[in-house]
C-alpha cells in the first residue's frame, strides 16, 4: 500500500521547550495508525503538524505527496480534520453549524446524511450551547466527515461519549476505512487503540519509544503468572523457573516471564509430582496496557529480581 502520511524527523518547540523531539513513522492508504502517549507526551502537537495547522521547527511531513504547510490550499480539501474542542458559536443550530462548514468545502456529502451517520439527526434543530459535550463531540466528527476526506485526523474524538456512542464511532471510522480513507488517530483510551489501530506508536517527553502493531507492541513486555502457596510449602521450595520475581509476600508470588507456557508447564509439573495445591493460580498474556504504563513509568522502574531456585 502506499503510504498516505509521511513523518520524518519532525520537531516543534514551543519558546525553549521542544515539545516533539524527532518523530518518524508513515502511515499507508486505508490504514488507521494511532498515537497514544502520557498528557504532554507530544501528540497533539505532532497532530497539528501533520495536519498542516502548524510549521514543524524541523524535519519533513508529506501528506497525500505534499507538505501540509506550504502546500495548504491543495492538501485541505482532500483531508478532515477533528480537533480536541470545536469552537464553534453556541447560538447557532446543529443544522446551521453544518451548512456554513459545507460552504467552505467543494463537494460536501448532504449535511443531513453527516449527521445521521453520527446519530444526530435528531438534534438537528438545537442550538450546538444546548448540546451535551459527547453530542459536541459527535458534531465535531460530522463537520471531520463531511468532505468525503481521503485522510481523517482524529484528536480524541471519543471523549466525553457514553459507551454507545464510542462503539457506535468506532463503526463509523471502520466504515470509513473499509472504503480507503486513511485514519491517523490521537486517543487516551487504550481500548480504543487495540479496537481500531492498524499499526500504532506510543509517544513519550516527545519521542516515539514503542511502535508498530498491536501485537508486536504487546510482544515487548512480558506474560504474568501468579499464584499462591499453601502454608507448609515456601519459595524456596519452588523450582527453577525462567522469568522474575515480580512479587513475593511470603504467600503469594507473581512471576514476569516471557515464555508463559513453558514457565506454567514447569509450574505445573512441578506442583503435581509434590502433590502441592497452588491457588489463586493465574496466567495473563501481556497488554497494550501493561506496555504504556511500561513507557509512561520508564524513568523510575526498579530492576527486575530473577527467580532463584
Amino acid at each position: 500500500m502506499a503510504e498516505v502520511i509521511e513523518v520524518s524527523g519532525v520537531r516543534r518547540s514551543y519558546g525553549d521547550y521542544e515539545a516533539v523531539r524527532g518523530v518518524t513513522f508513515s502511515v499507508a492508504r486505508g490504514e488507521l495508525f494511532a498515537l497514544l502517549g502520557t498528557n504532554g507526551a507530544g501528540k497533539t502537537s505532532t497532530l497539528e503538524v501533520v495536519e498542516g495547522l502548524a510549521r514543524p521547527g524541523g524535519g519533513r511531513v508529506q501528506v497525500l505527496g505534499r507538505d501540509p504547510w506550504a502546500d495548504r490550499a491543495a492538501v485541505r480539501p482532500r483531508i478532515g480534520v477533528m480537533l480536541q474542542a470545536g469552537g464553534f458559536p453556541g447560538d447557532l443550530t446543529v443544522t446551521e453549524t453544518a451548512v456554513m462548514w459545507a460552504g467552505t468545502l467543494t463537494a460536501p456529502r448532504p449535511v443531513g446524511e453527516a449527521l445521521e451517520l453520527v446519530d444526530l439527526a435528531h438534534r438537528a434543530g438545537i442550538a450546538v450551547k444546548q448540546l451535551s459535550g459527547g453530542e459536541r463531540r459527535r458534531l465535531d466528527l460530522a463537520l471531520a466527515v463531511l468532505a468525503r476526506p481521503e485522510v481523517l485526523f482524529l484528536d480524541e474524538p471519543t471523549t466525553g461519549l457514553d459507551p454507545e456512542s464510542r462503539r457506535n464511532t468506532w463503526q463509523l471510522v471502520r466504515s470509513l476505512l473499509d472504503d480507503g480513507v486513511t485514519v491517523l488517530l490521537t486517543t487516551h483510551y487504550l481500548d480504543e487503540a487495540e479496537e481500531l489501530a492498524d499499526r500504532l506508536a506510543i509517544m513519550h517527553e516527545g519521542r516515539i519509544v514503542r511502535s508498530g502493531t498491536v501485537a508486536e507492541v504487546v510482544a515487548s513486555q512480558p506474560a504474568t503468572v501468579s499464584f499462591a502457596l499453601p502454608a507448609a510449602v515456601s519459595r524456596a521450595d519452588l523450582p527453577e523457573l525462567p522469568g522474575t520475581l515480580a512479587v513475593d509476600d511470603g504467600r503469594r508470588i507473581e512471576l514476569h516471564t516471557d515464555t508463559m507456557q513453558t514457565t506454567l508447564t514447569g509450574l505445573l509439573v512441578w506442583a503435581r509430582d509434590h502433590g502441592v495445591e497452588l491457588a489463586e493460580l493465574s496466567a495473563r498474556p501481556a497488554s497494550l496496557e501493561q506496555a504504556f504504563l511500561a513507557v509512561a513509568s520508564a524513568p523510575g522502574t526498579p530492576e527486575r529480581t530473577e527467580v532463584a531456585a
